[in-house]
């Protein structure tokens, strides 16, 4: 069967000369095909990696040169939304604003950042209320929005505690002794503390002033000595020199000393307790006193320039620090043992 199937074939093939069939041309073109498709067989993954990162760099780049156009055209289209909400109607018409008292208005605006074409649809609450949080004054505060254009702010403001007179400007302070505003005269019943330093200790001699109430009657200031004592100020001119440390047995002896003898209310100038256990007081001066006083002061200058030996002028008010003997110079200062 094999053999006539064989037969079969050959009886029906034709001799041909093989010069007579097409030679195939390899063209330019068919070499590139023919490397382009061994190079993809053996290198698909490094490929298609390059191409992948070719891609990422040309996109990269266009969006840097376009990142102005970009840019500019979004605030383009971000103002003519909010222009087209405010004359919807949604323009910030009224702002509320209750609880403060020693933050300025014109701080709060700033603040909320609200300008003419601002719409309530874009005004950002939040923002808003933590730069209100950061004034000085602020202790918390809440802002919200209510449709078409109202914005309502509620502060509540820190408590001051005290006055403080540094460098001719009064201002208000907190517990902490943070300056938190500026005092425009609504605050004369607060105490008034006086010099560089007193802010941060305000507090405690308030608070120690508290426990010695008679004291108080008359106190204008309390003056920060070298940010290390505290002098009592009264209206009267008397001056009470605590001390540095043991100031409150130093304020309970002096009222006892009140409470006795009326200490603060005699004409005096100064009452010194600065050293432990005595109280020393120098007696205000008549005006012939004082007038000795400037004339004796006047010739010691003129010896003085005579002798040919300079020396810095004395001072017109010496002060009461030896109790046992004082100069000539000196009102002889009065020392009272406490009881």
């Amino acid at each position: 069967m094999q053999q006539v199937k064989s037969e079969a074939f050959l009886a029906g093939a034709r001799i041909v000369d093989p010069r007579a069939l097409p030679v195939p041309v390899r063209t330019p073109q068919r070499k590139i095909r023919n490397n382009f498709g061994r190079a993809w067989v053996l290198h698909r993954k490094g490929i298609t990696r390059g191409v992948a990162i070719a891609a990422l760099l040309a996109a990269a780049t266009a969006v840097y040169q376009l990142r102005e156009p970009i840019v500019f055209g979004a605030g383009i289209l971000g103002e003519v939304a909010q222009g087209r909400f405010a004359d919807a109607g949604f323009a910030i018409g009224e702002i509320s604003i209750t609880g403060q008292t020693l933050t300025g208005e014109q701080a709060i605006f700033d603040a909320l950042g609200v300008e003419p074409h601002t719409s309530t649809v874009s005004f950002d609450v939040e923002a808003a209320r933590q730069r209100i949080a950061e004034l000085p004054a602020v202790e918390t505060v809440s802002v919200r929005k209510t449709y078409p254009g109202d914005v309502i702010v509620n502060i509540t403001e820190k408590t001051p505690v005290a006055r403080w007179r540094v460098d001719g400007i009064t201002f208000v302070v907190d517990g902490a002794g943070e300056q938190i505003g500026e005092d425009r005269g609504a605050y004369g019943e607060l105490p008034l503390v006086v010099g560089d330093g007193a802010n941060d200790d305000a507090m405690v001699m308030i608070r120690a002033l508290d426990q010695y109430p008679g004291l108080k009657d008359g106190l204008m200031a309390l003056s920060r000595i070298a940010d290390r004592r505290w002098d009592l100020i009264y209206d009267t001119g008397l001056r009470v020199q605590l001390p540095e440390l043991g100031v409150a047995r130093a304020l309970s002896h002096l009222e006892n000393y009140q409470a006795q003898y009326q200490l603060l209310d005699r004409d005096l100038t100064v009452i010194d307790l600065r050293v432990a256990n005595l109280v020393a007081v120098r007696p205000t001066k008549t005006e012939e006193e004082i007038a000795a006083d400037e004339e004796e002061r006047k010739q010691a200058i003129i010896e003085r320039a005579k002798s040919g030996q300079p020396y810095p002028m004395p001072p017109r008010t010496l002060p009461s620090q030896t109790f046992s003997e004082p100069p000539p110079s000196e009102t002889p200062a009065t020392a009272i043992a406490p009881q």
